[in-house]
């Protein structure tokens, strides 16, 4: 199994277990760990879930083989991706969900910390946010979350740069909880939740919600207008040089773009959706 789910002491555990692709999140995955926190919402016998991977790696992110089979689905107006489903599971949790982090957690494994109450990470972490290296965008309201957190300048940094940044850099921003040798990381977590769970879970749960209060619309918002571009861009002459590049093992060139026609191509689509609001240069 891809993912490895567990209740125990009241504390669901889903572990990404795919360490020969590096933890690499597929369709299937996305979909076993949404229908999962979906279930642990009305069940009685989980009152905190924590996320977590192996100690050598958190994810690398998406699967890109299976990630581009699956596109197309990203702009449906039919039907709700996996990924969609399990990020909307995420972010709406009424349940303290806390993350454990070893290794590294490259684009969506970043994002998806951003929508946890907890985070922890082994001092062997490498977070990080490729998306423009990938000539795609921020994902899943990480625009507006991550610079809440830690500022806009240093959001910025990574997200424009994409380049990785350390536990120790993320626990210098406010971005998590604790840095802790790898050993320990795992133990650690499970004690933390083991005191969540020891609480009454409707005052955890209220206290949850008054700290998020107003934040469920906005963040849905951003997500739709982050995910709108995402979908436009993968499309976009940038997006598959950078594929193309990774699938052949060398560095994507992307000088032999500019801000036409591509970009604009991009533009005159959000235009449609926000008129007098997105507007083309002259």
């Amino acid at each position: 199994m891809d993912i490895l789910t567990h209740i125990e002491n009241g504390i669901l555990t889903i572990s990404f277990n795919r360490p020969e692709k590096k933890n690499a999140i597929t369709s299937a995955m996305y979909q076993a760990m949404a229908d999962a926190l979906i279930a642990a919402e009305t069940d009685v016998a989980v009152r905190v879930i924590l996320i977590t991977g192996k100690p050598e790696i958190f994810t690398a992110g998406n699967d890109l083989e299976d990630f581009m089979k699956n596109a197309a689905s990203l702009a449906s107006a039919t039907t709700v991706p996996p990924v969609y489903q399990f990020m909307q599971a995420l972010s709406n949790s009424g349940k303290p969900v806390i993350a454990a982090v070893s290794g590294a957690a490259v684009g969506i494994g970043t994002t998806l910390l951003m929508h946890c109450d907890l985070i922890y990470l082994a001092d062997n972490a490498k977070l990080s946010m490729p998306f423009t290296q990938l000539g795609l965008c921020p994902e899943f309201a990480s625009s507006m979350i991550f610079q809440q957190i830690v500022g806009y300048q240093r959001a910025a940094e990574k997200l424009m740069l994409g380049e990785a940044f350390s536990a120790e850099d993320a626990y210098e921003m406010g971005f998590v909880n604790r840095v802790l040798p790898q050993a320990e990381l795992l133990p650690y977590a499970l004690h933390q939740a083991a005191k969540l769970v020891a609480l009454p879970a409707a005052s955890v749960r209220v206290t949850k919600r008054l700290m998020k209060a107003g934040q469920p619309a906005a963040v849905a918002a951003k997500m739709t207008e982050e995910n709108t571009h995402f979908a436009s861009m993968l499309n976009a002459p940038e997006a598959k040089e950078a594929f193309t590049a990774f699938f052949q093992k060398r560095r994507p060139d992307f000088s032999q773009f500019n801000y036409f026609p591509a970009s604009c191509a991009i533009l005159r689509k959000l235009s449609k959706l926000a008129p007098g609001v997105i507007r083309l240069p002259s």
